[in-house]
């Protein structure tokens, strides 16, 4: 089934990799699968943005070096790095500054990004998720202890969280970039000096965003004096950006995080008129990334029959998990009609996914503020786990969904209220050495807090909304805590999953092949849009393009 999809490969090919290296026919390394997932099922009432139409797209099989990104000239930009001899991580710094420029509503460097590598033989993460501010108090989004609208919320300075995106990519080039840092950003400062075309997507979201046109900075850039957006195919420039992406070249990550620049994202935040934050220049100029371990689990595949390996980012994501654990349950109980339209599959993957997100919202947080189960994360991936949350599973509806007691976690927490989770991009890239990049990146909702941070003359780049991926609620009526609450200095949960797929063939000489990199924007949905896709690959035999298209 098709719906509106919202990403803007609608009008460029989502899976974009240049058509020069498209007829290169280089020597296979390993077939990977390229696949930034959109909007693959009627999945969710809440758009992660708005939807902004339909176009075929076909699916490309690659050998080689390769970028798909959400927008071309991101790609291209990241293809450029990558013909110049850069590496993976190189070409990702290359399309996220790119991106800031011309997916601005998605991402950004005022907001923050998960990074998974793999270099042939090491798999890490780069956790750049945003952090709460140290004055933050655990209950910023109530009022007379009753949670206040999302939308009162997400306008103006009080959602912003440190953004991580830029020191996460610095310590990523520190251990594998190969080309300088400063030549990185030339692709992104020319076409801020000379311009891009303002496409369908981008104008449609803008027309249906006119919160924007309360911040000044931001009104001034998207719109013209009476209020409408610019026009499709206007070539709008951002000296702005320019200006700034000429000095994060020049001086490194680290201005960004001290001096003027800083001072002007602080004061952008602070001073906002209705809804001012609580960032600091101590929470600027503290903010480090971490290198974690990857999150893996395995998985037999049948169409063709092989033991899979599918690994991600832990906590304080919660992707990889709850993909895990649907697969898990799924493969415990399968369907009796394998096919993902039937009424059968839908069944059980809907009760596996309300089991799995009752897990989510019970459990995963932050993990250096929340209790990881004594065997690790990954007892909730355990195959005695899942099959007793199985056994759940019936032919009629359960009732209600309730999260799980593995025996090595005994929680102390309540369960999250739903709420809105919003907006992403995802980039997916592979080297002429075979290194791999999975990163999935954000500002959180579309066009983030409505902040647009202006070095002048105009333009500049917009900051995130993250803290509201925080329960609102910080405790429920009998007064037990929510592991997501807002604390000082915690990183928000998320839905964000870059995702590596692996043959589990491997020895202790041998490397395990890579045979698919992916991951998706939109929020929540994001776990239903790359689980189900990746589904579709592993056990219909379709290729990356089909099963994003099923």
């Amino acid at each position: 089934m098709r719906t509106a999809h919202c990403v803007e490969a609608l009008t460029a090919n989502r899976l974009r990799l240049s058509r020069r290296f498209a007829r290169l026919g280089l020597a296979l390394l390993w077939p990977v699968f390229f696949t930034p997932l959109v909007l693959a099922q009627n999945a969710a009432s809440v758009q992660p943005e708005a939807a902004s139409g339909w176009t075929d797209k076909p699916g490309w099989h690659l050998t080689q070096r390769a970028v798909a990104a959400a927008h071309p000239l991101a790609s291209e930009a990241g293809y450029r790095i990558l013909q110049a001899g850069g590496s993976a991580v190189d070409a990702a710094i290359a399309v996220q500054m790119v991106l800031t420029l011309v997916e601005p509503q998605s991402s950004g460097i005022g907001g923050g990004a998960f990074l998974l590598h793999h270099d042939g033989q090491q798999l890490q993460v780069f956790d750049g998720r945003e952090t709460a501010p140290v004055l933050a108090p655990t209950d910023l989004f109530m009022l007379h202890g009753k949670p206040l609208p999302f939308n009162d919320v997400v306008t103006g300075g009080r959602a912003v969280g440190v953004p991580g995106v830029l020191r996460m990519l610095a310590t990523a080039h520190q251990q594998h970039g190969r080309l300088p840092w400063a030549h990185l950003f030339q692709p992104a400062i020319e076409l801020a000096d000379k311009g891009f075309a303002i496409s369908p997507r981008l104008h449609a979201l803008l027309k249906a965003e006119p919160s924007l046109l309360k911040d000044p900075q931001a009104a001034a850039y998207f719109f013209n004096p009476d209020g409408s957006p610019l026009p499709v195919g206007h070539v709008l420039t951002n000296p702005g950006l320019a200006k700034v992406l000429r000095m994060l070249a020049k001086q490194g990550a680290d201005a960004f995080y001290t001096g003027p620049l800083a001072q002007r994202i602080v004061d952008k935040v602070q001073l906002h008129p209705n809804n001012p934050g609580l960032l600091t220049m101590a929470d600027m100029r503290k903010y480090r990334p971490y290198v974690r371990d990857a999150l893996c689990f395995s998985h037999t595949a049948t169409t063709p029959a092989q033991a899979v390996k599918v690994c991600g980012v832990g906590p304080p994501s919660s992707g990889l998990i709850t993909m895990g654990q649907m697969f898990g349950m799924l493969a415990a109980r399968p369907s009796s009609d394998p096919e993902m339209g039937s009424v059968d599959w839908l069944h059980q993957y809907n009760e596996a996914a309300r089991l799995a997100f009752a897990d989510r919202a019970m459990y995963i947080a932050d993990p250096l503020f929340v209790q990881s189960p004594s065997g690790g994360w990954e007892s909730l991936l355990s195959a005695p786990y899942l099959d007793q949350r199985a056994s759940l599973m019936g032919a009629q509806r359960m009732p209600k969904a309730e999260a799980g007691s593995p025996d090595t976690l005994k929680s102390s927490y309540a369960p999250m209220p739903a709420q809105t989770e919003l907006g992403t991009s995802h980039i997916s890239i592979i080297d002429g050495l075979g290194h791999a990049v999975s990163m999935t990146t954000t500002i959180e909702s579309g066009f983030g807090a409505r902040l647009m941070v202006s070095p002048g003359p105009r333009g500049g780049f917009l900051l995130n909304n993250q803290l509201t991926d925080f329960s609102f609620v910080p405790s429920d009526a009998q007064g037990l805590p929510i592991a997501n609450r807002l604390q000082a200095g915690k990183r928000p949960r998320s839905s964000m999953n870059p995702v590596m797929v692996f043959s589990d063939k491997a020895s202790d000489t041998v490397p395990a092949p890579l045979l698919i990199n992916m991951g998706s924007p939109g929020g929540a949905m994001i776990i239903h849009f790359t689980s189900q896709s990746l589904w579709a690959m592993l056990h219909l035999g379709k290729d990356a393009q089909q099963a994003v298209n099923a």
